[in-house]
């Protein structure tokens, strides 16, 4: 999450339409699954569009999530790292990005990891 003043203008309009995009029951349902998924004790954030950001940002999610879909012993992320360091971060999903190309998931429904991190 980038930190920017407020926008004006055509980049205002455009945020404004981006906010109006978001469903909230979606992401409570995303997060359940996530959750379930990962058969793992994995904390739920607290609702919001901020907060889901943050959860998914540090990668650990992401990567136990695509290593949930492969079986034991097969995963393609084999260490998960919990670090604080933004480029540690970023690397980890990196991984994910290329672990969900390998799994299928087809390369222009994939963002791009600095979409996380604005």
């Amino acid at each position: 999450m980038a930190n920017r003043g407020p926008s004006y203008g055509l980049s205002r309009e455009v945020q404004e339409k981006i906010e109006q995009k978001y469903d909230a029951d979606l992401e409570n349902k995303l997060v359940d699954w996530i959750i379930l998924q990962c058969a793992e004790d994995i904390e739920h954030p607290p609702p919001g569009r901020a907060h889901f950001q943050k959860w998914l940002m540090d990668g650990t999610v992401l990567c136990k999530l695509i290593n949930s879909l492969y079986p034991p012993g097969q995963e393609p992320i084999p260490k998960i790292s919990e670090s604080k360091m933004a480029f540690k971060q970023m690397e980890q999903i990196s991984q994910f990005l290329k672990a969900a190309e390998t799994y299928g998931v087809r390369t222009t429904d994939i963002f791009q990891t600095v979409d996380l991190w604005e």
